[in-house]
């Protein structure tokens, strides 16, 4: 049985897959979300106020697992700007602070395996 299930919401796709080892499933996302910011930033929209690309979320990868009834969520936020916001949690999101860290997706290995 997979013990980790990446989540990934790029747009209106959403794709799952899943991974037996924490580290297997951090490597995946941070290839997935490499592969988002490569295609460029997002352009500003107008709705009632201007939304730069650093206020647009271009995709949401979230990873969940690690726990037969209370399971673990964290992740990272594709900024339209090409920049990496890590979170964890599900319902209440709480952005993680990832300067102490080499890269946002060790954070998020280290929120999960901890």
């Amino acid at each position: 049985m997979p013990s980790w299930k990446l989540t990934v919401r790029h747009g209106s796709d959403v794709s799952h897959q899943s991974f037996e080892e924490l580290g297997e499933a951090v490597a995946a996302m941070r290839e997935r979300a490499l592969g988002i910011r490569a295609e460029g930033p997002a352009e500003a929209v107008a709705a009632l106020r201007e939304f730069g690309p650093g206020d647009q979320v271009r995709a949401r990868l979230e990873l969940a697992g690690g726990g037969r009834l209370r399971k673990q969520a964290a992740g990272v936020d594709v900024r339209g700007d090409g920049t990496f916001m890590p979170f964890r949690g599900r319902v209440r999101r709480v952005e993680l602070d990832p300067t102490e860290y080499d890269t946002p997706f060790d954070v998020v290995r280290e929120t999960l395996g901890g």
